[in-house]
């Protein structure tokens, strides 16, 4: 991923911003003081701090025999059976699609590449839920259940009918088009509650926008992202 530089008041506060909008911790990427900033006179002459944040790359996974057999491999058909289960207890037709992360000619493959079991079939909509938070809790369960049966884990997504994937290219869309109308308005935008992963789909989306930034506000389920016209904030500073 590459890196993303963030301003602020002060440089804690544009690392606190670069965070939130990666969705990451301290220890997961490597900070970057650009500028210090100074907080002027009466709020004459003050300048915001400038950092720069590079999430770490995942660590290569050489992908051994072995291991496949022993633990991955193992963690995803225990995974792919528990799923399979809880539809069945569910009275649901559905097939469970296993999609493998793509590896490149050297046999290497990364930890971020998660396996992806995609439930295929008629009206699973009760699969996904509002915003997809039953497919998050679907995931969640399923997840919980091969770990404990294998006693390891490993990446592993859960997919209807390749609902994530649409999803974020329908919140990129939608990140885009509030943008515009925040820029022409002068008006702040306050989206609905969302998960942190959506959050973080529309704050990459907009991240190197010219005209608007972005920002997380509320606590834990409700909270929410509000698109913010740079002219605005320039003024407020």
């Amino acid at each position: 991923m590459e890196s993303l530089e963030v301003n602020g008041k002060t440089v804690e506060e544009a690392v606190d911003k670069a965070l939130e909008q990666l969705d990451l911790s301290r220890e997961q990427v490597e900070i970057e003081v650009v500028k210090k900033g100074k907080g002027g006179f009466l709020g004459l002459g003050a300048e915001e701090a400038r950092v720069r944040v590079t999430p770490f790359s995942p660590q290569p996974v050489q992908i051994q025999e072995s291991e496949v057999e022993d633990e991955s491999s193992e963690f995803t058909q225990v995974a792919q059976e528990a799923l399979g289960n809880i539809l069945s207890l569910m009275g649901l037709t559905a097939t469970v699609e296993l999609q493998t992360p793509l590896q490149e000619d050297n046999g290497i493959a990364t930890s971020a590449d998660p396996v992806v079991l995609n439930i295929k079939g008629d009206d699973l909509g009760v699969l996904i839920g509002r915003h997809g938070q039953t497919l998050a809790s679907l995931q969640h369960i399923v997840r919980l259940i091969a770990s404990h049966r294998v006693g390891t884990s490993a990446p592993l997504n859960v997919d209807v009918g390749d609902y994530t994937q649409r999803r974020s290219q329908s919140l990129g869309g939608l990140a885009h088009r509030l943008a515009e109308r925040a820029a022409s308005t002068g008006q702040s935008i306050t989206l609905e509650p969302m998960s942190a992963n959506e959050r973080r789909i529309i704050h990459l989306a907009l991240v190197d926008h010219p005209n608007v930034t972005t920002r997380s506000i509320g606590d834990d389920e409700l909270r929410k992202v509000v698109v913010i016209p740079k002219a605005k904030v320039s003024s407020h500073s």
